[in-house]
C-alpha cells in the first residue's frame, strides 16, 4: 500500500548538479595569484644571496715582505654594496699568482687588497738570513711573525745600538724548527725580509762588532 500523501512522510531529496568552478571563479585567481608571489619572493630571496662574491682573505696574521700563498688565505663570501668596491680586493674566482709578497702587513680574517701584494721582485725587501742562540729567540716566533731586532756591540769600531732596534717591525720569512739546525749549529736560523735601504746599515753594524749580541723581540 502507498504512503504517497500520507502525513508526516518526508519529501524525497531534491537532486543538485554538481559544477565545475570556472575561470571567473575568484578562488582560481586568488590561488593563481598566491602562487605568483611565492614565485617572485623566492627569486628575489636568490637574487639577494646572489649578491655575494668570493674574495680571498687571510688565514693568519702576515707582514710586510710575507710571501703569500694558497695556504695563506682562505675564500669567504662578501656582499660589497659599492660594486667598485670588488675591484680593490682579489677574487677568489681566480688563484693567487705565484710569487706573490706582501707591501705591507694584514690580519687575520682580513680581506686581501691588490694595493698589499705585489711580485717578489718588486717588494723592496731582501732576505737576510741570522743565526741567533736559540734564548734570544722567543719561542713563539714562527714564520711570518713581525720582530724588532736588537744588537749590542761588545768591541770593534760600532757604537752600541741596544737602546734601540737595530730593525723594526722585520717580518720572519722563514723560521725553521730549533731542533732542525740546533743540534748541527747550536743556533737557531730566522730568515728576514729587510728593507733595501736597511741592510746595508744593518749588515755595518754586525760587521762592526767582534762579537754582537743579538736579541729578536717578538711583536706579533
Amino acid at each position: 500500500m502507498s504512503s504517497l500523501g500520507k502525513p508526516g512522510t518526508p519529501a524525497p531529496p531534491v537532486a543538485t548538479r554538481v559544477t565545475r568552478a570556472g575561470w571567473r571563479d575568484p578562488r582560481l585567481w586568488i590561488g593563481l595569484l598566491i602562487v605568483a608571489g611565492s614565485v617572485v619572493l623566492g627569486a628575489r630571496l636568490l637574487a639577494a644571496a646572489d649578491d655575494t662574491v668570493a674574495v680571498w682573505a687571510a688565514v693568519g696574521d702576515h707582514g710586510a715582505g710575507a710571501p703569500i700563498g694558497a695556504e695563506d688565505v682562505v675564500a669567504v663570501r662578501v656582499r660589497f654594496t659599492d660594486d667598485g668596491d670588488l675591484d680593490r680586493y682579489l677574487s677568489a674566482d681566480e688563484p693567487l699568482p705565484a710569487d706573490l709578497v706582501l707591501a705591507r702587513g694584514i690580519g687575520a680574517g682580513e680581506l686581501l687588497p691588490r694595493s698589499a701584494v705585489g711580485a717578489a721582485q718588486d717588494a723592496g725587501t731582501v732576505q737576510v738570513p741570522l743565526d741567533l742562540d736559540p734564548n734570544r729567540v722567543p719561542p713563539t716566533v714562527v714564520t711570518g711573525s713581525v720582530v724588532d731586532v736588537y744588537v749590542s756591540l761588545s768591541g770593534g769600531r760600532g757604537q752600541s745600538a741596544a737602546d734601540a732596534p737595530a730593525l723594526s717591525d722585520t717580518t720572519v720569512v722563514a723560521a725553521p724548527a730549533v731542533e732542525e739546525a740546533f743540534a748541527v749549529t747550536g743556533t737557531r736560523q730566522l730568515v728576514l725580509a729587510v728593507d733595501e735601504a736597511e741592510v746595508a746599515e744593518f749588515l755595518a753594524v754586525l760587521d762592526g762588532a767582534e762579537d754582537p749580541v743579538v736579541r729578536v723581540v717578538q711583536r706579533s
